[in-house]
């Protein structure tokens, strides 16, 4: 490779390690402020669950579009339409005090981010093979960082800053940020967009048995993002709901679980050359699953007699879970990417659409089942998909 052509690269590469910090920034300002939400808008646990599959409908949308768009004009393209999509609809989240603008907000965050998602993923791939080793978790690493210090910010705030305030200022700061850091990403001559040398398709089948990796792969990756989604949507309501605890403190479940998936992120790539995608998906689900699991089934209890242990203990299992489901996504991302005759924004979409729905649709779910039953019990819906995703590892080649 020329010189020229790694110095590109290279700056690409730090152009999307911002981009996704400002995504992860983006797309989970409100997870701190969730309670004030949900009570300022009236709800209940199972209307609030019924309210977030509006922004599985976004992202369903967003997923099934990017991946085309990206093959038809480029990944910086969808990127930049993206990049305005995204805080529009974190503002009208921060506005809403009806359901329907709460519904709105959450449709076009879905949306917008789920099309910056796939776009983002598809140029990481590319970028990762011309720089020649693997970086894919470490651009991970940055949507987890950007989380955990969106989630810090809110929860340490929310005393001082109302739930407007806080995601109108995240939107609009981080709408600007973001465009001197999409200007440095590959253009649409260098990413690939369209399979690069090899013979692509732009639309393939919805079933088929050319298709069955991608449903594998996107099945175990949907059990990952359900935990995943559950950890940031309902964490906070656990902890202040079921354990008792205040505003601030009840952010601290997801702020472990978002310290913890950038600990196994900054590492992933050294965890995927050492023990390749298949292990390390396998090990990570199975450690997240029983780790989350058994710190909500003793912690949740406990909180009752010793709330400071409670509280460590119901932090482990968010953190084990956060660990466990690092890898998973850059895993099934890159093993999209590699199957033959499709081109890779489309393979990826066909992933992404699949696991990210999980992403929205596992907190309805599990705000239906808390309806039911309990939070403490629905939340053992989240630990079985985790050990799904574990399982699901078999589909992965290496």
């Amino acid at each position: 490779m020329s010189t020229d052509l790694l110095a590109i690269a290279t700056r690409a590469r730090k152009g999307l390690l911002a981009t996704f910090f400002f995504m992860g920034v983006v797309s989970m300002a409100w997870v701190a402020r969730i309670p004030e939400i949900r009570d300022a808008n009236g709800l209940n646990n199972g209307q609030l669950g019924l309210i977030l599959i509006s922004s599985t409908a976004g992202a369903i949308l967003g997923a099934q579009l990017a991946g085309r768009l990206v093959h038809s004009y480029g990944t910086k393209a969808v990127i930049r339409v993206a990049i305005i999509i995204m805080p529009i609809g974190l503002i009208l989240m921060g506005f809403s005090t009806s359901p329907i603008t709460l519904i709105f907000g959450l449709f076009i965050m879905g949306l917008g981010y789920s099309s910056m998602d796939i776009a983002s993923n598809t140029q990481a791939v590319v970028i990762e093979k011309l720089l020649g080793f693997r970086v894919m978790s470490s651009f991970h690493a940055l949507w987890s960082s950007g989380a955990f210090a969106t989630t810090v910010l809110g929860g340490s705030i929310a005393k001082h800053v109302s739930p407007r305030d806080n995601l109108v200022g995240v939107g609009i700061v981080c709408f600007f940020l973001f465009i001197p850091a999409v200007r440095m990403l590959l253009s649409a001559d260098l990413d690939e967009h369209s399979g690069g040398d090899e013979e692509t398709e732009a639309k393939i089948p919805l079933f088929g048995k050319s298709v069955l990796p991608l449903w594998g792969m996107g099945i175990g990756l949907l059990g990952g993002l359900i935990a995943e989604g559950a950890a940031s949507d309902w964490g906070a309501i656990l902890l202040r709901d079921d354990m008792g605890y205040g505003i601030g403190v009840n952010a601290s479940a997801f702020a472990v679980f978002s310290l913890a998936m950038i600990t196994a992120r900054f590492l992933g790539d050294r965890a995927l050359d050492h023990f390749g995608p298949r292990k390390t998906v396998l090990y990570g689900g199975y450690l997240g699953g029983i780790g989350l699991g058994a710190g909500i089934a003793i912690g949740v209890p406990l909180s009752d007699t010793q709330p400071v242990l409670a509280l460590i203990i119901v932090n482990i299992g968010f953190a084990c879970a956060g660990l466990g489901i690092g890898p998973m996504f850059p895993a099934y991302i890159l093993a999209a990417s590699e199957v033959p005759g499709m081109a890779s924004s489309v393979a990826i979409a066909r992933v992404g659409v699949i696991g990210i729905a999980g992403y929205f649709i596992g907190p309805s779910v599990t705000g239906a089942l808390a309806q039911i039953t309990s939070l403490p019990v629905a939340m053992m819906y989240p630990v079985l998909m985790l050990l799904l995703a574990g399982y699901q590892s078999h589909i992965i080649k290496k």
